[in-house]
């Protein structure tokens, strides 16, 4: 495909390069870019990216941007550019070996040097420097880290987080503050129905089956959402005719002899009731996407659907807080959207209208504040983030980019493990400092006492091996750790 090229693409088909569109209107599926389950209209001179799926009228674009220069290579690029720019972590047993050492060394010399200088034998002075190395060998302090990392992987890999290693541990237990993804992440990722409101003289069972009957015929993702709704709610739907779908707007269709309209308010015939705009108008104003149903001659009702929160995301963000972390929820979706959904479940801080390349500003301007940053996602939009944070948490039932891009895997998909995964993290840090601290400490308390000649070296080799083997008990000690 070249720059210029005019290209047909077919409902159920991906869009095949970024353009524009010269002929038809549709509705495309972009949440690849925007993570949003909802399809945007598209009609003539609106732009389309390659990779997003047509769900419904053919169209024809010209191609504008190809190869590397399309929204997909870019996000691409994003998340090669944050990998590669990721600091390495320096360990701390690394650091305290690198010093501890060389002082051992200039001890054991000292110490034989000294013996020989007060008139004791060469075999003696030897034993006794030999002693002092052999006491103050760090296998403990080579084993604290290790050890403490194993188990620390072993116990999160039982609760369902998988961790890429002992560096991404560690970075693990230094987050400060959390953003997540709205779509997949705190919400289940597609409609579903949420709100029936019927006119005077309708129920709202009628109103339903009327809706559902004309959307049934329907692949667009708020018309399954409508009729998983009314059948979840027993409503028996009737077979339509004459149905017609009308890009951007919606539907139309006779149910058991009666017109039926559902969709925008501009497919609706005459002025609404004024109790139907204000339930459209308050619905709106919670995040709900608002659909109107009415006949020929008047507005019957509106339906509301939602991308519904999960059971668990009030919890999950709860228990951050509980952690001492900042959270901030980054969406694609509208600005009064993400609100809401940051209200229900007590998020602190909102980004809305955010695409990749901006989710990565917004990572990156949390770092520059000094903030270490975790970021959970589970769709390719987020990958270039989840590159860039301090910590990237996939969400295991998203895409294959999103968990590849990231160093945490929450396999099942609920939020409250990212939670579980820094807490663990944290108490696995706590572990690795207390396993150096009683290393280092028993190597001040039994160096002097080997130097003083107090030790053979073979009741030193012996206390040498019981601290290593404290350090692997102290670790095995995560294993029985409980998270809230």
């Amino acid at each position: 495909v070249q720059v210029g090229d005019r290209l047909r693409v077919r409902p159920g088909e991906k869009v095949p390069t970024d353009g524009v569109v010269i002929e038809g209107d549709t509705s495309i599926d972009e949440s690849m870019l925007t993570g949003e389950p909802v399809p945007v209209d598209k009609r003539a001179g609106d732009d389309v990216y390659g990779a997003t799926l047509n769900t419904s009228g053919s169209i024809v674009i010209e191609a504008t941007r190809v190869g590397n220069d399309t929204a997909l290579a870019q996000i691409a690029k994003l998340v090669e550019d944050a990998q590669t720019h990721k600091a390495p972590i320096e360990h701390l047993a690394d650091r305290v070996s690198g010093i501890f050492v060389p002082i051992v060394i200039l001890i054991a010399l000292g110490t034989f040097g000294v013996w020989l200088a007060t008139g004791h034998g060469f075999e003696p002075s030897l034993v006794t420097a030999v002693a002092v190395l052999i006491i103050a060998c760090p296998c403990a302090m080579g084993l604290a880290t290790p050890a403490a990392v194993m188990v620390g992987t072993g116990r999160a890999a039982s609760l369902g987080v998988v961790i890429k290693g002992g560096e991404v541990l560690e970075r693990s237990g230094r987050i400060t503050a959390v953003a997540l993804d709205k779509t997949g992440t705190i919400t289940e990722g597609k409609m579903a129905l949420t709100d029936v409101a019927a006119a005077d003289g309708l129920s709202e069972d009628e109103l339903l089956r009327l809706a559902a009957a004309a959307e049934d015929p329907s692949e667009h993702p708020i018309s399954r959402a409508i009729v998983d709704g009314a059948r979840d709610r027993g409503v028996e739907l009737q077979p339509v005719t004459g149905f017609d779908s009308h890009a951007g707007r919606g539907v139309t269709a006779t149910v058991g002899g009666r017109p039926v309209r559902v969709g925008r308010r501009s497919l609706m015939v005459g002025d609404a009731p004024k109790a139907l705009e204000d339930a459209a108008a308050s619905l709106t104003a919670q995040g709900r996407t608002v659909i109107w149903v009415g006949d020929d001659s008047a507005t019957l009702g509106v339906i509301a659907v939602a991308d519904t929160v999960k059971p668990t995301a009030r919890a999950a963000v709860a228990r951050l807080h509980d952690l001492g972390l900042e959270t901030i929820l980054i969406t694609g979706d509208n600005r009064a959207t993400g609100e809401a959904i940051a209200r229900e479940v007590g998020i602190d801080t909102v980004h809305a209208e955010v695409l990749p390349k901006d989710k990565v500003e917004v990572v990156a301007k949390l770092q520059a504040e000094g903030k270490s940053v975790a970021m959970i996602g589970d769709g390719i939009n987020d990958a270039p983030a989840l590159a860039q944070a301090d910590l990237g948490v996939a969400i295991g039932t998203g895409a294959d980019v999103a968990i590849e891009a990231a160093d945490v895997t929450l396999v099942s998909g609920d939020p409250r493990l990212a939670a579980a995964a820094i807490e663990l993290a944290r108490k696995t840090l706590a572990n690795i400092k207390q396993n150096l601290f009683w290393a280092f400490f028993y190597n001040v308390v039994m160096i002097p006492a080997a130097a003083l000649g107090l030790l053979s070296p073979i009741i030193a080799a012996a206390a040498m091996a019981f601290s290593s083997v404290s350090v692997v008990l102290n670790a095995l000690r995560l294993n029985r750790t409980k998270l809230s």
